[in-house]
């Protein structure tokens, strides 16, 4: 058992022992195939590591030589380009040279010019002189006399050219604004076409026969005297047929006596009390047309925001004469004017028209308040709350104060082309003749004059002075000193050009 037991441990130890060797001798084998193939990679990697050292010189040196031929081929660029700088400064340095040479010609002859005129130079200041003393020696005079005389004459020479520079430039621009004038107010008057108006004291109402004449004049003349004493109008009745004329400087009233009347005659029924209805309801019947036409003026004027009673006054205006023209017709007429000529000239349009409808507003009131009609329309227009520059235009209308603005200018402007134009108002022929016969004879009241001639319906005084007697720098002032004596020894609507002509004319006959 023991023996066995001893037996079985031998074994084991011999198995042990046996073991190890065998592991040893393997260990041994494995690692030496593993050096020998640690030392075969080592040499394959030593013999990539060569060829590829030897691929990377190859490459490097091919780099290397690449970049060798392009700076010699940048090199020799270079080199070019710096033989031809070097070339084009030299020729630079050449013409530098050349010029350089040239400008030292140049300057030693410029020298020797320069030399030779101040010995000329020397030689007439030398020469001057003399002939300065000599001059003074033949005439008497000394060189201070001699430029003061002459300074004198050049003075008198440059007034006489200046003055007829002056004289040119102001006829050209008289000439030039003249042009523009006329221009802006014929285009004004062309735009505006009003009706020519002839308005009278009086007004006619035709009856449907003579019978009716009695039954106006009623049982002793009561209904006549009712009709005059509720209108203020006269009637007038006598032969002519089948007509009553309506006399009263009140066209108001005549307009309501005529519409209260022509009811009458349409209703048949005559007596006061019928009377008295018919003129409440004509009186009624004006107002409304006064207030309908002050709309109407306001509307064709493009006006608006007036106060209601202006517009009221401006429909009387309606039943306003001045010499003969209708002054409503008359202010719609001169606020078209001034707002074209405003427009023409680029000034406030809006102001210009409303001042020239309300300019003669003063009229509609004037027999009632005490006043000129300027100031009178001036207060209204304040009284409802019209702006300074319409209230300056109304107040400078007629020139009783200097117009301080385009606007008030173009008022006044328009007012004059409104009333001065052919047919607008009315005066008798005596008077008309009278104020021709009295413009000629303030001509030919002054010295000079030849002949005078009142022409353009008096709006132009030709005057023909004696050239003899009457120089061309003396016609401005004759011109000026007539136009003040018309002025002031005259009444007439709108200007009269006063033209002053000196003619002098030289005949001879070829026999």
């Amino acid at each position: 058992m023991v023996i066995t037991i001893i037996g079985i441990i031998i074994g084991i130890i011999v198995g042990i022992v046996a073991g190890y060797y065998i592991r040893k001798n393997i260990g041994e084998r494995k690692i030496k195939n593993a050096e020998e193939l640690a030392i075969k990679i080592i040499e394959d990697a030593n013999h990539e590591a060569e060829t590829r050292k030897k691929e990377v010189l190859l490459e490097a040196k091919e780099e290397v030589h690449k970049i060798r031929i392009e700076n010699e081929k940048e090199n020799r660029e270079r080199r070019s380009e710096i033989q031809k700088l070097e070339r084009r400064l030299m020729h630079k340095e050449e013409s530098i040279d050349r010029k350089s040479e040239t400008l030292e010609r140049r300057e030693e002859i410029l020298n020797k010019k320069e030399k030779e005129l101040n010995e000329k130079e020397i030689l007439i200041n030398e020469l001057y002189e003399k002939q300065v003393e000599e001059l003074e020696r033949l005439s008497g005079l000394t060189s201070e006399e001699a430029k003061e005389l002459l300074l004198n004459d050049i003075k008198k020479e440059i007034a006489h050219e200046s003055a007829m520079i002056i004289k040119e430039i102001e006829a050209q621009t008289r000439e030039e604004a003249e042009k523009r004038a006329r221009e802006i107010i014929s285009c004004a008057i062309q735009r505006c076409a009003a009706d020519h108006v002839a308005e009278t004291t009086v007004t006619v109402v035709n009856l449907p026969n003579d019978e009716m004449k009695g039954r106006i004049i009623g049982r002793e003349g009561r209904n006549i005297r009712t009709l005059e004493t509720l209108t203020g109008i006269d009637l007038i009745i006598d032969d002519t047929p089948e007509a009553v004329v309506l006399s009263g400087f009140d066209p108001i009233r005549r307009e309501i006596a005529r519409i209260a009347l022509e009811k009458l005659i349409v209703d048949g029924r005559i007596h006061p009390a019928r009377i008295e209805e018919m003129v409440e309801k004509a009186k009624v019947e004006v107002d409304n047309i006064i207030k309908e036409e002050g709309e109407q003026a306001a509307f064709e004027t493009g006006i608006h925001n007036l106060h209601p009673e202006l517009i009221k006054l401006l429909g009387r205006l309606k039943y306003r004469t001045s010499y003969g023209q209708n002054v409503l017709k008359h202010s719609i007429e001169v606020s078209h004017i001034a707002g074209v000529m405003a427009a023409e000239l680029g000034a406030n349009v809006k102001i210009a028209k409303r001042a020239g409808l309300l300019h003669d507003i003063g009229k509609a009131v004037d027999h009632e308040i005490e006043g000129p009609h300027v100031d009178i329309g001036v207060d209204i227009a304040r009284r409802y709350r019209e702006s300074k520059e319409v209230l300056h235009a109304i107040a400078a209308h007629h020139g009783d104060i200097e117009p301080q603005s385009v606007e008030a200018v173009l008022v006044q402007a328009a007012d004059a082309i409104s009333a001065a134009r052919p047919g607008a108002r009315r005066e008798t022929l005596e008077a008309y003749i009278k104020r021709l016969e009295k413009l000629e004879e303030i001509a030919n009241s002054f010295d000079g004059i030849e002949k005078s001639y009142a022409i353009q319906a008096g709006r132009e005084l030709r005057i023909m002075v004696k050239p003899e007697d009457v120089k061309d720098d003396e016609i401005v002032h004759t011109a000026r000193e007539i136009a003040k004596r018309i002025e002031s020894e005259l009444d007439y609507p709108g200007q009269i050009k006063v033209n002053v002509i000196r003619e002098t004319r030289a005949v001879e006959y070829a026999k």
